[in-house]
């Protein structure tokens, strides 16, 4: 590891003590995992402390693991512009809500309505927690590992109502149902009429 990840690792490590559950480096950057409680004291530290002064937050954004007990994890990028260096600072939930830390940072605001909105991860404490991505009326949360590719809803615009409508989404044909005959399916290794060609090629070598 890089000596100045190395130290940085060392003074974060004994200062958060046990708020700080993991710790690794990807890509000369360092990642901790927190306690989940525990998240705005950390974030704090992390902008005011001398050594860090990380005063910028970047990004807010989640991940779906389903096969974990706690399946998503909330990752926060912060930014020091007089270190010049980065730092990736997780959580972990299973759903339960997360701390929010909008008063650590105002811009986190938006970010974590982000979050919920795509992952439905919930932040208690942020003053205006909606969506912010989806559509009004919207059902389920997008990103999800589990959400369907075609969505629940589908969305037309109704000559005789003269708007907009939502109805449960309808398939044409048996969905993943692939007869390679549609040209965003792709292309298959053979195509049709070539297998003839391959069989003259085999006679005349006879």
């Amino acid at each position: 590891m890089d000596p100045a990840l190395e130290e940085l690792k060392e003074i974060v490590s004994i200062a958060l003590g046990e708020s700080v559950m993991d710790t690794s480096e990807s890509r000369g950057e360092l990642s901790i995992q927190v306690n989940r409680q525990d998240i705005e004291g950390v974030l704090t530290y992390l902008r005011d402390n001398v050594n860090c002064q990380f005063k910028q937050l970047v990004d807010i954004c989640g991940v779906d693991y389903p096969e974990r007990d706690e399946r998503f994890e909330v990752v926060y990028n912060l930014l020091s512009l007089t270190h010049n260096r980065r730092i990736r600072v997780k959580v972990r939930t299973g759903g339960e809500a997360v701390p929010s830390v909008v008063g650590v940072f105002s811009t986190a605001g938006w970010f974590e309505r982000e979050c919920w909105d795509l992952f439905g991860v919930p932040f208690e404490g942020n003053p205006d927690l909606r969506r912010i991505l989806t559509d009004y009326g919207f059902q389920g949360h997008p990103l999800r590992k589990d959400f369907p590719l075609t969505g629940f809803v589908e969305m037309r615009y109704d000559d005789e109502k003269k708007r907009v409508v939502y109805e449960p989404v309808k398939l044409t044909q048996e969905f993943r149902t692939f007869d390679f005959l549609s040209p965003w399916e792709g292309q298959p290794p053979v195509l049709p009429g070539d297998e003839k060609a391959e069989q003259n090629n085999e006679g005349e070598g006879a």
